[in-house]
This record gives structure tokens, sequence and C-alpha cells, in this order.
């Protein structure tokens, strides 16, 4: 009887394969988010100053495909400018988002439901850094898939929710 008890214990424990897998991907997106945060702060002044040297070689830019011209705009050195001048606080709200993120995945593996709102607010706070840091115009582009992704992932975890029940 007491065995019984112990196995139907262990079986309502046992953490669903789809959160699972989930919590595992959060913890490759945050530590990719926190080396990326690290590396763009680290590059940021490079990153202008190459934009600039690009710019101004018109024979490197004749040559380049149409569709890669609108990278080297002045819209585009204009918000590298503001990153770069920000790279404090945007690595403060990345290297926060990505322990919030990866503390909340710890919580939802032991089905915590407070984990999926630390969780979600890592997932959104660095939208909002780029917001308030650099521009809206910034979240175009390849930078769409990382919306796309944040969103499939919220779409995710919030079907998971049924499973976090402390």
């Amino acid at each position: 009887m007491e065995e019984e008890n112990f196995l139907n214990q262990m079986e309502e424990e046992k953490l669903p394969s789809t959160l699972n897998v989930l919590t595992i991907l959060t913890f490759i997106g945050s530590a990719f988010g926190l080396l990326s945060g690290i590396w763009g702060f680290i590059g940021a002044d490079k990153q202008v100053a190459n934009l600039q040297l690009m710019m101004n070689d018109s024979e490197k830019m004749s040559k380049m495909p149409e569709f890669m011209k609108g990278m080297f705009s002045q819209e585009m050195l204009e918000q590298a400018k503001l990153q770069a001048a920000n790279k404090i606080p945007l690595l403060i709200i990345g290297v926060l988002s990505a322990i919030l993120c990866i503390i909340g995945a710890l919580q939802m593996r032991k089905q915590k439901m407070q984990g999926y709102y630390m969780w979600f607010i890592g997932e959104i706070l660095p939208f909002i850094g780029i917001v308030l840091f650099v521009s809206i115009k910034m979240l175009k582009g390849f930078a769409l898939i990382g919306v796309l992704f944040t969103l499939v992932f919220m779409i995710l975890y919030t079907v998971q929710r049924k499973h976090l029940t402390k």
C-alpha cells in the first residue's frame, strides 16, 4: 500500500515531456541571450565604426545587393549609435532577462506557477528595453525572427500552464 502511494506520487510529479523540452530550450536560449547581450556590450562602439566605414566606402556599397544596402542606411547608423550610447542599460536588461528566464524555467520544472510569470517577464523585458533605449524600428528585419520565437514560446508555455499546479 505504501509503495503504491509512493508510485502514484512519483507519477503525479513527473514533468510533462513538452514542458521538459520547453524548459531545456529556454536554458539554451537564455545562455545565447546572455552571451549576445555581453557581446553587444563589448562590440557596440565597434559596430558603429564599422557601419560608418562601410557607408563611406562607395565602391563596396555599389557592389552590394540592393536588399543589403538597407542594412547600411543612416537610420541603421543612428540605431547603432543609440545602442552604443545605451549599452550599459541594455546589458543590465539583457542579463536580468536571461536570469529571470532561467529561474522561471527552473521553477516550472518544479511545476510552480510563479516560474511562468518570472519567465514571461524575462521574455518581454528585452523588447521593452529596445523600445525605451533604441527604437521600435529596431524590431524589424531579422529581429522579427526573435519576436516570432518569443511569441511561439509564449503560446507553448501558456498551453502548458495547466501542468503548473504549485
